[in-house]
Formats: C-alpha cells, structure tokens, sequence
C-alpha cells in the first residue's frame, strides 16, 4: 500500500503557519457539488468508482488542479480524456473534456484544460466533470486533496459475530 498523499508547504504556509493550502484544487469554478463520490476498488481490477464526478454546466471551463504537464488528450473508450502530470508522483484525469491542451503542454494551477461536454455516463445532471487522481497504480480520493471529506462507508470486518 502507498504512503499517504499529504499535501506539500505553500509558500502562504510557510509564511503563516495558520495557513493550509490544499495540494490540489477544484478543476472547476465555483466549487462544484459531488454528484459521485469516490469509491476505491478492492482489487485494482474490481468495481468502484476511481474518482468523483462533479456537477457542471455544458461548455463549462475545466481548470488544471495544479501545474504539470499534459500526458494524454484523446479519447478513451469513445470519451475525451485529458491527463496532467504533477509534481510527487500524482496525475489528475478530466472527462469528458474537450481539449484546449495538447500533450507536452506545460499547464499552471487553474489553466483551463478543455470545456466540460455532456454525455458522461451515470451523470443525473445537465453534464458531469470525471475527475480522478492517481499516484503510481494507485488511485487517490480527489476530495481528500482539496481539503474536503469524502462519503466514507464503514465496511464489516468479517469473521464471527
């Protein structure tokens, strides 16, 4: 199992020790409403949902969560997806996004990667931003780096009553 992903000193931080700045922040603008909270797969090929899916408005900016650069912008399974490397190992994914980036581009904290399309699967809204984090193989709750709480289930631990 992966070390925890913490978040790194800001230079705010740093300045005033009062001051947390979030590793990531939120790709869209204003802070969304969760529509589909994350829910890390047992094994890494079983059922789960490996990101959050995030409230959105057709056409809407997609802004990259931290700066790093884009590793992938094409389609996945009939769907646009753009990648971002960051710094400590993590990359974020963004679907369905039509791009306004290409891979090599170096992007900053809050550039617009794409617009949000509609059509992502489950979406119960007008359109619905996927959006996902990893370190190495192993997938990350999105929440837990801006600084939110995800929906958290308690699971039996089994074995006798």
């Amino acid at each position: 199992m992966a070390e925890p992903i913490s978040p790194g000193p800001s230079a705010a931080s740093r300045a005033d020790p009062t001051v947390r700045q979030s590793r990531l922040s939120w790709p869209l603008s204003p802070d969304p409403v969760v529509v589909k909270y994350f829910d890390a797969p047992e094994t890494p090929y079983s059922a789960g949902h490996r990101g959050v899916d995030l409230a959105a408005v057709p056409g809407q900016e997609v802004l990259a969560a931290e700066a790093g650069v884009v590793v992938f912008a094409g389609p996945v399974a009939g769907r646009p997806v753009i990648s971002v490397d960051h710094d400590g190992g993590l990359r974020t994914t963004y679907e369905p996004v039509a791009p306004k980036v290409a891979v090599g581009d170096q992007v900053y904290r809050g550039q617009v990667l794409g617009t949000v399309l509609p059509g992502h699967p489950g979406c119960s809204v007008a359109a619905c931003l996927h959006w996902g984090v990893r370190r190495g193989e192993e997938y990350a709750d999105p929440l837990a780096l801006v600084g939110e709480v995800g929906e958290y289930r308690l699971k039996p631990w089994g074995g006798g009553s």
